[in-house]
């Protein structure tokens, strides 16, 4: 059974072990984001999508998922979950101080001076109208694309709703000039977010259905486990290659990167094995795989070459460089294409 990993920021301990009236709030509101996120990728799970992790931030959490869904219909409920979630705690305590006599009305929620039971009422209620703002990279941006998406083309409706989020990060950014500066922070933070996501999805969109083999690197050199660390040196200082695919009896064994290779020269010279040098745990895409998803792993590992095999043999090699190049070449055809290129 797949399990999120949930990462905390660095100063929430400091938080938790010092609970006054300002830090409790924000510790009610930690533990409301755990559950949000997981509602997240519970609703995700549903469809097959795994989580990776989860990430707490200053200003809300972020699940992290293989992939988003593709049907718009389960990215909605994907998108909605979290809020939902929080809706739905909110409205059960709503009913709960009402019957215990706990809240008079609503005007009594508050943050500061409320009871615990109306306190996690409003961290809940915020939340969930924090999220729901039609905007990237909150839970309301998604669901904006996925009902767009319901109606046009994918990678139209990415860019409507980006432009959007866009568009609301402006008008925060001017309240947060007038009234409150962390609104200018999470105006920055939704911009930013909305550029990636358009971004992302037109990436996606030009590299779906490309087989890896189309963009992948054929003129590139190898070494063997044995090889010394100076054969390693010559080719890099001859040639543009940084990292270097090892291969004992046909297959890949291990990737000799430029940054191993510096640190084994420091440590043991020149005429240490390459094989003391090089990664074992690695990735390798077949040459029939997609580029689009090739490129989503390539981006998710640490190493920044992937060994390209056919039938368990090394055939090429896929760079985040090669990625590039090949989208600039693609977009250079298509602008060739249309009337009145210059």
């Amino acid at each position: 059974m797949h399990t999120a990993r949930v990462q905390h920021q660095p100063r929430l301990p400091v938080a938790t072990a010092h609970l006054g009236e300002q830090s409790v709030p924000y510790v009610f509101r930690v533990g409301q984001d755990h559950r949000h996120e997981f509602s997240h990728a519970l609703v995700a799970r549903k469809y097959g999508i795994q989580t990776r992790d989860i990430t707490l931030l200053p200003i809300g959490g972020v699940a992290r998922l293989e992939r988003m869904p593709e049907d718009p219909r389960q990215e909605l409920w994907v998108a909605i979950a979290g809020p939902l979630a929080n809706v739905v705690l909110s409205v059960i305590l709503l009913v709960v101080l009402q019957l215990t006599g706990g809240l008079k009305s609503l005007a009594d929620l508050s943050l500061q001076s409320s009871s615990f039971l109306a306190r996690l009422t409003m961290v809940n209620i915020t939340l969930a109208l924090f999220n729901l703002l039609p905007a990237f990279p909150m839970d309301g941006g998604r669901v904006v694309r996925a009902l767009l998406a319901s109606r046009m083309e994918y990678t139209r409706a990415t860019h409507y709703a980006s432009v959007l989020g866009q568009v609301m990060a402006f008008i925060l950014g001017f309240i947060g000039l007038l009234f409150n500066p962390f609104l200018i922070f999470i105006a920055f933070f939704v911009w930013i977010g909305a550029a990636q996501e358009s971004s992302m999805v037109q990436v996606k969109s030009a590299l779906g259905g490309i087989p890896v083999n189309r963009a992948m690197l054929t003129n590139f050199a190898t070494l063997t486990p044995t090889d010394r660390l100076q054969q390693a040196v010559d080719l890099i200082l001859s040639g543009y290659q940084q990292d270097f695919p090892v291969v004992s009896g046909g297959r890949v064994v291990g990737i000799l990167t430029r940054q191993d290779l510096m640190h084994a020269l420091s440590r043991d010279g020149v005429t240490a094995n390459v094989a003391s040098a090089m990664q074992q745990q690695f990735e390798t895409a077949d040459s029939t795989e997609m580029l689009d998803v090739v490129s989503q792993r390539l981006g998710e590992q640490p190493l920044h070459t992937m060994p390209v095999v056919h039938n368990g043999e090394l055939v090429g090699l896929v760079t985040m460089d090669n990625v590039g190049e090949f989208l600039m070449v693609q977009a250079a055809l298509e602008q060739s294409k249309k009337p009145n290129s210059v």
